[in-house]
């Protein structure tokens, strides 16, 4: 295949994008989805792909693109429950069918939904019945929501008397998620007397809301949106018992981030649900819980949670329960280990947890046996990259399927002791849009601030055919959240390789607020936004100073130490020819620093979707959020106030780099108005500028 000479956006976005990997039962084979986008058609195509983990072919398993959802299920290691994206009456709802993963035109329709039900799981219970939970928005009466089938209100009007009013990209409404469960019963003889891959079954009765009607405060929702999934409950293996997570229903939604997990028997109701981890049940611990699932025999319950109750970037600590409310013995497991898990699967005998965590820039796999004591320290299996996904085969090997800044799916098992036992796919040995890459294209740098006793650590991406007896102009990258990081992954919104590969060297810091260092660093930028990335000499209440006084006596801390480290230590990136961008809090940085003298070091700055005033920060949703990053909820604005101290806009006088401002209208975690009154000020100072704006997008652009 011929090395591209370099990945354009165009070629990104046209390359394969590849889902997890899902193994049948006796790791025989697994499937996966492949998406490719047509400029052309201008419309995306998918089909399966079905890979023998046997000999590593790789083959179509169906271009039916309506099969959305699969789970192996049924009387043979090859049956299939999956969900079809239509159903027989045109109505927005879905459809199940059953089949052998072999004779897919074979397949047995067995349920007509009338919602547009997902996150489909099911297991295979003792009578021989499928047990399967979805989920979908619900009616406060319990009964599932279809839009399709809804009644057009005579009046637009929304009416709140609770601050929770709009959330990521959607106004609240009645309407919650919520999780049923149905039974598939078995219609031609019994389970154990079958050898069928697709035996017969039929819809037995209506589906049972586990959730809806549990009200106090708020009321219960799973999966918790905006991002919630089928991660966000569980059924166990024999089919008696499910688990779903959902916010504190005590608590005000804006602002906690407690979430509990309540544990229902399948055959009960949301009546029957019990917390199993309420306020006071370990003490301390009161934070947002995270991917409660059941060990393989289905005794015990794993899930995360953090200690903080206004904190989402909190560390997440690993907990292991009976799945029996009598008597939960709930324990932390290794529960002073300095990272923060946030994938996780159980071994086949229950004595493992193999957790995938934010660690020195890439997020690897981690087993934990669940008896390790607080003081345990476990020793990374995977080493390079970020896992989308993974799962304990049969024979004990774990099947990741993860990302690389250079690849963006590969596929691989591992050990148990970290061995790599077999590569089934590498996208950027197999894709021509990504033909060449390779971890020779990807370095990183560690370099020292005042921030942190511990050095930071810094990515470097190098263009196509780079040299060092060459120069390069430089794309400085400083990420969101702020706590997060950027990792060795790839990503179709802020690509480094594509940034790289228009001609510059890419330097991607990591500095305070940084996952996957220790929690103190993470922490480390509540209440200091506009010092600890960046900080000055002056005490923190002193903001008016002029230009020229910060320009003798700043003193800068992390990006600029990057900055630094990159102009006297890297002689083939030209910083007289640099750009600095960012997205979110990367954002609210490049509007922090356009009025600081780090500003005059760029030749542009890039804003997408970042804070400009912060005075105006309660403009946002989640109040949890701003109030625990500026230190406290907001007051009158004076200059002890970090709403006020670290406001961007108390520094317009000395605004002057051009700036580029993306926002997107359906953020309402960060308004639009941000980005518009950027864009104003910009303009009336006349400093060079553009504005792109995105109607039907909110802060992660998705539509191609």
């Amino acid at each position: 295949m011929p090395l591209v000479n370099a990945i354009t956006p165009a070629g990104m976005l046209a390359a394969t994008r590849r889902g997890i990997a899902l193994a049948n039962p006796s790791a025989d084979f697994a499937v996966y989805t492949s998406t490719n986008y047509s400029f052309e058609d201008q419309e995306a195509t998918t089909v399966w792909e079905q890979l023998n983990l046997r000999s590593g072919d790789i083959s179509t398993w169906t271009t039916d693109s309506n099969i959305s959802e699969v789970v192996f299920v049924g009387p043979s290691n090859t049956s299939i429950l999956y969900i079809n994206a239509t159903n027989e009456e045109g109505d927005g709802g879905i459809s199940l069918y059953t089949a052998d993963a072999a004779h897919l035109e074979s397949a047995s329709l067995v349920a007509s939904l009338p919602a547009p039900f997902s996150g489909l799981k099911a297991v295979t219970a003792k009578s021989g019945d499928i047990h399967f939970l979805v989920a979908a928005q619900a009616y406060p009466n319990g009964t599932a929501y279809n839009e399709d089938l809804a009644e057009t209100p005579a009046s637009t009007a929304r009416i709140y008397t609770d601050i929770y009013v709009r959330h990521w990209d959607t106004y609240l409404t009645p309407e919650r998620y919520a999780v049923f469960g149905g039974v598939l019963a078995r219609r031609n003889g019994t389970y154990s007397n079958s050898s069928s891959a697709s035996a017969s079954y039929s819809l037995q009765g209506k589906l049972t809301n586990y959730v809806t009607g549990k009200c106090n405060a708020t009321c219960a929702e799973s999966p918790v949106q905006p991002f919630g999934g089928s991660g966000d409950y569980d059924i166990s293996p024999d089919g008696s018992q499910v688990i779903f997570l959902t916010k504190n229903i005590d608590l005000p939604l804006a602002n906690f981030t407690s979430s509990q997990i309540y544990w229902v028997p399948f055959s009960g109701s949301v009546n029957e649900s019990i917390p199993i981890n309420p306020i006071g049940a370990t003490p301390g611990v009161e934070g947002a819980s995270a991917s409660p699932t059941f060990s393989k025999d289905g005794s015990k319950i794993a899930y995360f949670q953090m200690n903080g109750i206004y904190y989402e970037s909190d560390r997440n600590i690993i907990y292991v329960a009976n799945a029996n409310p009598a008597n939960l013995d709930i324990t932390s497991v290794a529960g002073n280990w300095d990272r923060s898990p946030d994938v996780l699967a159980w071994s086949n005998d229950g004595s493992v947890l193999y957790v995938a965590a934010p660690d020195l820039g890439r997020e690897r796999v981690f087993p934990v046996p669940i008896d390790a004591a607080a003081d345990y320290k476990p020793v990374n299996i995977t080493d390079e990259g970020v896992p989308a996904g993974m799962q304990v085969l049969a024979n004990n090997q774990i099947l990741v399927s993860d990302s690389k800044i250079w690849s963006s799916r590969d596929i691989y098992t591992v050990s148990s002791e970290g061995s790599v036992t077999k590569v089934y796919l590498q996208a950027n040995l197999v894709d021509p849009e990504l033909s060449g890459l390779g971890p020779q294209d990807v370095s990183e740098f560690y370099f020292s601030s005042n921030s942190t006793e511990i050095d930071l650590q810094s990515w470097i991406i190098y263009p196509a055919n780079f040299s060092t007896d060459k120069t390069y102009p430089l794309a400085f990258l400083v990420h969101g959240g702020p706590q997060g990081g950027f990792y060795n992954s790839w990503s179709t919104r802020w690509n480094y390789k594509v940034w790289a590969d228009q001609g510059y060297v890419v330097i991607a810091p990591n500095p305070t607020a940084s996952s996957g260092w220790g929690q103190n660093l993470t922490d480390a930028v509540s209440a200091h936004w506009g010092d600890y990335p960046v900080r000055d000499k002056h005490p923190p209440c002193v903001v008016m100073m002029t230009f020229q006084d910060a320009d003798a006596e700043e003193q800068y801390w992390d990006l600029v130490y990057a900055w630094d480290y990159v102009n006297t230590s890297l002689p083939y990136v030209d910083t007289a020819r640099g750009v600095a961008a960012g997205a979110s809090f990367g954002g609210y940085m490049m509007n922090w620093i356009q009025g600081h003298p780090l500003g005059r070091r760029f030749n542009a700055l890039v804003t997408h979707d970042g804070v400009t005033n912060t005075l105006a920060d309660y403009a946002t949703e989640e109040l949890w959020f701003i109030n625990h990053d500026q230190g406290g909820i907001f007051t009158s604005p004076n200059e002890t106030s970090t709403y006020y101290r670290w406001n961007p806009i108390l520094y317009y006088e000395n605004w002057a780099t051009p700036h580029f401002v993306v926002h997107n209208d359906l953020d309402y975690r960060l308004p639009v108005s941000e980005g518009l009154m950027l864009f104003n000020m910009l303009q009336v100072k006349g400093v060079p500028s553009k504005f792109l704006n995105f109607p039907d997008e909110n802060l992660k652009p998705s539509k191609l």
